[in-house]
């Protein structure tokens, strides 16, 4: 009965690493784009802070 040799776990280990840290940079991107999209709702642009001023 032959046993197949297991490849070195360092080709492994560090494609895991890399594909945590491809998740984690998903992630962040997500929440950095969030965040935009939430500041741009909340913040007027300028033509509506200008039209608002010369109307009484």
């Amino acid at each position: 009965m032959e046993r197949k040799s297991q490849a070195p776990s360092k080709p492994k280990k560090a494609q895991t690493r890399e594909d945590r840290l491809k998740a984690a940079l998903k992630a962040n991107m997500g929440r950095r784009k969030a965040q935009a999209r939430a500041r741009a709702e909340k913040q007027p642009g300028p033509d509506e802070a200008d039209s608002s001023k010369g109307q009484d």
